[in-house]
């Protein structure tokens, strides 16, 4: 499939296109299901926030950016690629609240305000806080803000397996939208990159990546489920149905451990999570929880690379099965990594890929 790759300049852009061959046709989707690029080129592109207006913004990693699309005509592709922050420290996490960006660096949660009329000349951030830790080691950070109106910010292990005497490591922490009242709201969560409130309930669901050097074949990367705040899942003292860590074996803290609602791949990488909530896809699809595995690194045969979804029925995980594959094809050739997912107000499903730079949209029309 040839697709125009849009070159956006630092900040705006006249844009300009050259030819350049992506092979989506290896992506494989159930019948009625097609996918598209939504945007490109977005370097790193990892976690997805919907403005008001159809912007959508997209943190990065290790690029160090922030990007705004705008679609004001809500169309099927972006306008234009606008970098409107550079410079910062593995910003990942972005989130939107009346009419402000927030982004999410290791250390500190900034603010960007007006954002929506001013990406040709984005404004200073407000620093909102600057209470986490400063590893970078797990330190980039997927931020929401939940049905309660506080914002989620997670805080990860600085290690492949360890214990901290600091009780922000390994949770997931909440706070008000000012950067007050900010507290500890689940434990035992070794790093998730990715959750979403069940739209029934309003109740927290998130994946979690689980330790290396186990084996191709242990842990288990988790979808767990939060449905009120002090729980705790269990790292670093035992993983997956509370079997003991070797490492941290404590049966005890094991016993009263929270296991998964679902054991996903081993070493899949689950990031973004999103319970699908429009109306494009057919009925069998709503509310389902769409799973971005980015797939692993240190797996003798590498697992991943695709959209996972899991069905539920009573707050139980019902069945776990493939969406979307074909960024790994064969054993070895890997030419994407789905990163985060992002619900449409048409319906369609945005999925950012931080490898390939692009942001696809899958959507759905009748035979």
């Amino acid at each position: 499939m040839k697709v125009c790759i849009c070159v956006a300049a630092l900040f705006f852009t006249a844009v300009s296109c050259t030819s350049h061959s992506l092979e989506l046709d290896q992506v494989k989707l159930p019948p009625g299901f097609s996918i598209d690029i939504y945007a490109s080129p977005v370097p790193g592109a990892r976690s997805l926030a919907l403005g008001p207006d159809g912007t959508v913004y997209v943190g990065s990693r290790d690029e160090g950016r922030v990007y705004a699309l705008p679609n004001r005509s809500r169309g099927k592709t972006a306008e234009a690629v606008i970098t409107i922050a550079t410079g910062l420290n593995m910003p990942n996490g972005v989130a939107f609240r009346e009419g402000s960006l927030y982004v999410a660096e290791v250390s500190r949660i900034l603010r960007y305000d007006a954002i929506g009329s001013l990406l040709k000349n984005p404004p200073k951030p407000v620093v909102v806080s600057a209470s986490f830790p400063k590893d970078r080691h797990h330190g980039w950070k997927f931020i929401r803000f939940g049905p309660d109106g506080l914002l989620y910010v997670p805080v990860g292990a600085p290690c492949n397996i360890c214990e901290m005497k600091d009780p922000r490591y390994s949770s997931i922490m909440r706070m008000k939208a000012d950067g007050s009242n900010l507290e500890i709201f689940a434990h035992g969560v070794r790093n998730t990159v990715g959750f979403d409130w069940d739209p029934r309930t309003k109740e927290l669901w998130f994946s979690d990546n689980g330790r290396d050097w186990l084996g191709d074949n242990l842990p288990p990367d988790e979808l767990n489920h939060a449905p009120k705040k002090g729980l705790h899942f269990g790292f670093p003292y035992c993983y997956g149905d509370n079997i003991p860590d070797p490492k941290f074996a404590d049966k005890d803290k094991c016993r009263n451990a929270v296991p998964p609602s679902q054991k996903l791949g081993a070493h899949v990488a689950a990031l973004g999570i999103r319970f699908y909530t429009g109306n494009m896809f057919p009925e069998q699809y709503r509310n389902r929880i769409f799973i971005a595995e980015h797939g692993s690194w240190n797996r003798t045969t590498p697992d991943g690379y695709r959209i996972a979804m899991v069905s539920l029925e009573n707050q139980q995980s019902k069945r776990y099965e493939v969406f979307a594959e074909g960024w790994l094809q064969g054993k070895r050739q890997v030419w994407g990594r789905p990163v985060d997912l992002l619900v449409m107000p048409d319906g369609a499903l945005l999925v950012s890929d931080d490898k390939a730079g692009i942001i696809y949209r899958i959507s759905y029309s009748k035979k």
